[in-house]
């Protein structure tokens, strides 16, 4: 006796039953393959411990637990290694907060105290989003949970870290870096988000040492001019020529500067004059290197002015601003001001604007870095999905700048460079020193900064592995089959982890680069806190179940595009999980009597034919769209085969066998059924693997777990394309019964004459044999069928499908005068409603101040109902002829 399934479908009843249920069996646990068994394995992109799963999250990993749960299916020694990242920023930030909270800062603490207290808060909040994660279905091997401060993946950043000191190829040195005052660290260049805003150009005179007039600049930020250290013109500026080489004082200071040539002058900008600042502005510092001109730094890590800012000293950058200018006006060198929008670059954690400061860094080398990586992607051993993206991959490692990766924090890998105070040695070292190798002092102090987040998730795909140890994981699983990332961190992950791995491994880190768009809102933006549009993946599962929101993130939606999150798109998939448990509930109460067996070909109906050939295409389908990445497209086509092949036709054809007594007809019904319903499971388990494994464990059969079940595989001889021409001739007549009995107001449950005339007589034979199928899904009785009609049958309604005509006597079958009387009532009460809609478009005060959207909606309905007084008049038409 099969058990049979609750009425109503309740994600929360069996979600969490089937994830304790499917890691105590250690079905995550990637295991090494056997002889010629092939391998997939996928690293997760590592959350930061501080964050709690937003809808990108939950795209993401979606869609790694969907590769891995169909090449796990298809036999494949799979590992999916997740693991989270320590956040450098985000994560002191955090912490920082909680201390002030209490009155104190890390200072009071100590560097030692304070690192204790971000480990006691990583320890019991830091596992938040894993836990999520498991809420979500993600199937990754939490053995193998890794952390980049754990031991292993810090043992590996220090070996890289003195592997490139030795090689040259990391370095520290004075150069200009982007600093943000409130979170006082230096960030990547690309972690540095620029934002237009308002701004304004002010046109500043320069007075030329000997007195003789001037020269007139355009800058953007006033205060960083008290830091100049010369002019620049382009030296193919005709106006400029003559004075390239003369002296001018900078204003305010009087510090005597040089007006120099340089082709990084823009003609077109300004006066086609710039002030040249080189400790406040990255292509102004590169200037002065090629002039050799000082750098004069005039604001401070706190954005204050400094003591070279003279009278200015100490205060606020803006504050400083607002002085220079009125100063400048008093002294009538403020020539003009002009609005403008310009890009002002912003601190990606906490939205301060970055200030740029030249100050000693640590830097990696990244020319020799990047050509091996430009090169693996230009010769196809890594490759983007989409396409597109290599060329934007391509152009950032082309046009590279070193990385600066030291942070002035103190959680984070600490720089492994000691600095022996006895005679100024500088020692990179793997261990700790205990004495300088020059001199044997033991008096060796560390350096105090800690490497960019970025470096150690750099390595993530060899690390997690036990890189630098060479164990089997790292031989079997690297390069890992498939990074899924977002398109917003190829730049600040993707090209590092590549350029590290051809480095350290020799081989690129992954072979494919599958790349998905951004959750966006419904009106097309970014989700944040302060547009207050963030949707919470918990609440939704919390709401509707896992299945349902993994199923309405990826469906429809296509690689490297956004995707726009409609709530209202849940209620559709909560419905789509419905009928799958409708569908599975009813099959379960009609298989009382069944006893698995072989199905025989010379058994099967036309339907039964149909369905299995539909069903094998569909899986050479999934299995081609898995393979190509078209995870969306693949999604659509399992949405539409079980809700209208399956549910709408197949099950509704075969109801008369199920419910009817000839027992061999049954069985054969029962056995497709079973058939397509389990194979629809395994092809939806990897989008939807709770519902699809509560539902496997109660169909007949001794079943393990559907998770660990083969995947279908498509079968050459089930391919029947005669009996999918056949059902598909028979689907569109009864499509067109059906339409003619709506259009006509016939009663439901009335049965209806139908006559078919079909030209080919292959067509005759296939409705004679369909007839059935009318009477059941069309409510036709009797059908005819002919090749011709020497006239068309009095007062029937008629539609045209392919090459059958379809005709639907109306007497006897409805009130013909009833009938024109509601359609001529009807069609009084649309036309009236469309001239009132008429007549307010008419009117110019409406147009002119009602919103786009109300106007737009009107012309909408307008259109709407011209369309409806045809239809009615066409039928009207009908029915007086």
């Amino acid at each position: 006796m099969l058990a049979a399934l609750d009425k109503v479908y309740d994600p929360k009843a069996v979600e969490e039953k089937w994830y304790r249920y499917w890691t105590e069996k250690g079905y995550f646990r990637g295991t090494l393959p056997a002889a010629g068994q092939k391998t997939f394995s996928i690293v997760m992109p590592p959350p930061n411990v501080t964050g709690s799963l937003h809808l990108g999250h939950a795209l993401d990993n979606t869609l790694q637990d969907i590769l891995t749960r169909w090449h796990r299916m298809r036999g494949d020694a799979t590992l999916w290694l997740p693991g989270t990242d320590h956040a450098g920023i985000a994560t002191q930030a955090r912490v920082e907060e909680e201390l002030a909270k209490e009155g104190l800062s890390k200072y009071d603490l100590g560097r030692e105290k304070f690192l204790e207290r971000v480990w006691a808060w990583k320890n019991e909040y830091g596992n938040r989003i894993t836990k999520q994660l498991r809420l979500l279905g993600a199937s990754c091997d939490w053995s193998r949970e890794r952390f980049t401060m754990d031991a292993g993946c810090s043992r590996a950043v220090r070996e890289v870290f003195v592997r490139l000191y030795e090689k040259g190829l990391i370095y520290r040195g004075n150069y200009i870096i982007n600093w943000c005052p409130h979170c006082h660290t230096t960030i990547s260049d690309i972690e540095v988000e620029h934002e237009e805003e308002a701004g304004r150009l002010w046109y500043v005179r320069y007075p030329f040492k000997d007195g003789e007039g001037g020269i007139t600049v355009a800058t953007t930020r006033p205060e960083t001019m008290l830091g100049d250290t010369a002019v620049a013109v382009n030296p193919e500026d005709e106006r400029y020529r003559g004075i390239i080489g003369k002296t001018v004082i900078l204003p305010l200071v009087n510090r005597e500067i040089p007006v120099i040539a340089d082709s990084y002058v823009d003609p077109s900008f300004g006066t086609g004059a710039v002030k040249i600042t080189p400790a406040h502005d990255p292509n102004d510092f590169e200037v002065a290197l090629r002039h050799n001109l000082p750098a004069v730094t005039v604001i401070g890590k706190d954005a204050r002015m400094t003591a070279e800012a003279g009278s200015y000293a100490g205060l606020d950058r803006y504050a400083c601003r607002e002085k220079i200018v009125r100063d400048l006006k008093e002294l009538g060198l403020l020539v003009k001001v002009e609005d403008l929008t310009h890009a002002v670059g912003h601190c990606y954690r906490c939205g301060t604007v970055i200030e740029p400061l030249v100050s000693p860094q640590w830097f990696v080398r990244m020319a020799p870095l990047a050509a091996p990586a430009i090169r693996a992607a230009q010769e196809g051993r890594v490759r983007f999905i989409p396409e597109r993206f290599t060329k934007i991959y391509l152009n950032w490692l082309e046009n590279i700048r070193d990385w600066c990766i030291s942070r002035q924090l103190w959680w984070g890998h600490r720089i492994p460079v000691w600095y022996c105070q006895q005679c100024g040695e500088e020692i990179c070292a793997v261990e700790d020193p205990v004495e300088c190798p020059a001199c044997g002092s033991t008096a060796l102090e560390q350096d105090p900064d800690v490497l960019d987040t970025w470096f150690s998730s750099a390595l993530w795909p060899f690390s997690t592995m036990g890189w630098p140890e060479n164990t089997p994981e790292l031989e079997t699983f690297y390069p890992t089959s498939v990074l899924v990332t977002g398109r917003d961190i190829i730049f600040f992950w993707v090209a590092r982890m590549l350029f590290m791995g051809l480095e350290f491994m020799g081989d690129v880190p992954f072979r494919e680069v599958l790349i998905h768009g951004l959750v966006l809102d419904a009106q097309g933006r970014k989700m944040s806190k302060s547009l207050g549009n963030g949707i919470d993946p918990m609440e939704v599962i919390d709401k509707y179940g896992a299945d349902c929101l993994r199923f309405m993130l990826v469906t429809g939606n296509t690689p490297g595009n956004d995707l726009r999150f409609h709530p209202e798109r849940l209620e559709g998939i909560r419905n789509f999980t419905n009928k799958i448990w409708n569908a599975a509930r009813f099959a379960l109460l009609n298989l009382e009597d069944y006893r698995p067996a072989p199905i025989e070909t010379g058994e099967l109906e036309l339907p039964d034919r149909w369905i299995l050939s539909r069903l094998n295409q569909l899986i050479a389908q999934v299995t081609e769209g898995l393979e190509a990445y078209e995870i969306g497209e693949v999604a659509r086509l399992l949405y539409d085969f079980f809700w209208g092949e399956f549910c709408d036709w197949y099950i509704e054809l075969i109801k008369p066998r199920l419910y009817g007594k000839d027992q061999k007809a049954r069985h054969v019904a029962q056995g497709v059924l079973v058939e397509v319903l389990s194979k629809s499971l395994q092809l939806l388990h990897p989008f939807m693997p709770f519902i699809t494994e509560e539902i496997w464990q109660h169909l007949p059969g001794e079943k393990e777990s559907i998770m660990i079940s083969s995947w279908p595989v498509a079968l050459p001889e089930r391919h029947d394309p005669e009996a999918e021409k056949a059902m598909e001739l028979i689907m569109a007549v009864i499509k067109a019964v059906r339409n003619l009995r709506s259009e006509m107001n016939v009663p439901p449950g009335r049965k209806a004459e139908v006559i078919l005339v079909a030209p080919a007589e292959e067509d005759r034979q296939i409705l004679r044999q369909g007839s059935l199928y009318l009477e059941v899904l069309a409510a036709a009785g009797p059908v005819q069928v002919e090749g011709a009609l020497e006239r068309p049958p009095a007062r029937a309604a008629t539609a045209i499908t392919g090459t059958v005509q379809v005709f639907l006597p109306l007497s006897g079958l409805i009130d013909l005068e009833k009938e024109q009387a509601r359609l001529e009532k009807e069609l009084k009460n649309t036309r009236a409603e469309l001239e009132k809609v008429e007549k307010k478009l008419a009117r110019e005060d409406f147009r002119t101040k009602a919103p786009a959207a109300v106007v737009a909606k009107e012309e909408a309905r307008a259109a709407e109902l011209k369309n409806k007084v045809a239809v009615l008049n066409q039928r009207l038409g009908f029915l007086k002829d």
